[in-house]
């Protein structure tokens, strides 16, 4: 291992060590104390707000390693700041948590097809958000084999950095649209159900959203351009990718 890889694995292992930062978004005060007392207790560090303009200003100078977001702010629409969020590079990767009154079966798919890692409907079990938010992030930090993954010779998926390449130009992708890349491309040849992909992003109520696989993987081979051909449909069973 070289000083410079040594380097690195202590830094990971480090910030692996120290507790993870949540941002709780909420115009409601009683769910904000209640969100974050309770993640608190789970060992989270946690900085709440009561509106977007409150969350932009912190995002100036920090970068959480979670948002909780209200769909319902005074100042903003939920849905366009996770939309925002997803399109930055500074943010992009930042997993978001929707939590909402809104219970509609659009407002859910809506909200996975623009990026969101989970949505948690109102009113809801405290401990199960925090068990939501303890499993986006481990999703997030589970180790990689390779730090590299390279599709013929001009697709290259840099699993450190959640950068994608095509033909030397980065590609910006959600952090869904990442997460199915990368499913897809650490066994080539595989073939997925949309069940087995959608358990991998840890989607609920895998019958009723199905189809959004098939919106996020449309919008990747968009992204992809002339890589988008490396994902195949077989009809009737899912997606695999192949050179």
């Amino acid at each position: 291992m070289s000083e410079n890889e040594t380097i690195s694995e202590i830094s990971n292992l480090i910030q692996s060590s120290l507790p993870k930062l949540v941002a709780v978004v909420d115009d409601e005060p009683d769910i904000v104390e209640l969100v974050s007392l309770n993640l608190q207790k789970a060992g989270f560090k946690v900085k709440s707000f009561n509106d977007a303009e409150g969350l932009f200003r912190f995002l100036k100078s920090t970068v959480p390693d979670l948002v909780v977001l209200d769909l319902m702010l005074p100042d903003a629409d939920g849905y366009e700041i996770c939309k925002y969020l997803k399109k930055e590079e500074k943010y992009s990767s930042i997993p978001v948590i929707m939590l909402t009154a809104r219970s509609d079966e659009m407002d859910k798919i809506l909200g996975l097809e623009l990026g969101a890692d989970d949505y948690v409907t109102k009113p809801f079990s405290p401990r199960e958000l925090v068990a939501r938010v303890k499993a986006v992030l481990r999703r997030e930090e589970k180790p990689q084999k390779t730090q590299k993954i390279k599709i013929s010779d001009i697709l290259e998926i840099d699993q450190q950095k959640y950068e994608v390449t095509v033909e030397k130009n980065k590609i910006e992708l959600t952090s869904t649209e990442f997460r199915i890349l990368k499913l897809l491309a650490e066994r080539k040849g595989w073939v997925y159900a949309r069940d087995q992909i959608l358990d991998y992003l840890g989607v609920q109520e895998k019958g009723v959203l199905d189809r959004t696989v098939d919106v996020h993987i449309k919008n990747l081979r968009e992204k992809l351009g002339p890589a988008g051909r490396f994902i195949k449909n077989i009809r009737g069973v899912g997606y695999k990718l192949e050179e």
